[in-house]
């Protein structure tokens, strides 16, 4: 497994410049191909993904009540994230959880509403990263 600092995770989530977007293609190739290594299967990760872009879909309404809706959601990934990684067989999952489950925090500990969706679409598009990193070195 690759070794992501809790210092990278920040800069890939909280990062706007194109040093963090480098950071995060070449963090998410490493991670995609140990995790494909090491039995996470697509079926794993699409679970969580999955409600990642449901969250996404919520984020993006108009209401700031559906934001705020979207905001608990993400907060409760965690648990789900937890769960998954308890219930599956080898650590493959846990692998995963311990990359994102401090992304998920870079995201709820930022104040500033429009630096939290920002820190939020990073977030999307790093775990999205790794699905195709994943799925690109023969994850099935």
């Amino acid at each position: 497994m690759p070794n992501l600092s809790q210092n990278d995770i920040k800069t890939i989530i909280t990062g706007s410049d194109t040093d963090a977007a480098r950071l995060l293609v070449k963090s998410a190739d490493a991670l995609g191909g140990a995790l494909k290594n090491s039995g996470l299967t697509t079926s794993q990760i699409r679970s969580l993904f999955g409600e990642v872009r449901k969250i996404e879909a919520q984020w993006g309404m108009e209401s700031a009540q559906q934001k705020q809706k979207a905001l608990r959601r993400f907060i409760l990934l965690k648990p789900k994230m937890a769960y998954q990684a308890k219930r599956s067989q080898g650590g493959a999952v846990r692998e995963l959880v311990e990359v994102l489950d401090p992304a998920v925090d870079f995201v709820v500990g930022e104040t500033d509403e429009k630096k939290r969706e920002d820190n939020f679409h990073n977030f999307v598009n790093f775990f999205e990263a790794i699905l195709a990193y994943h799925k690109a070195a023969g994850g099935r």
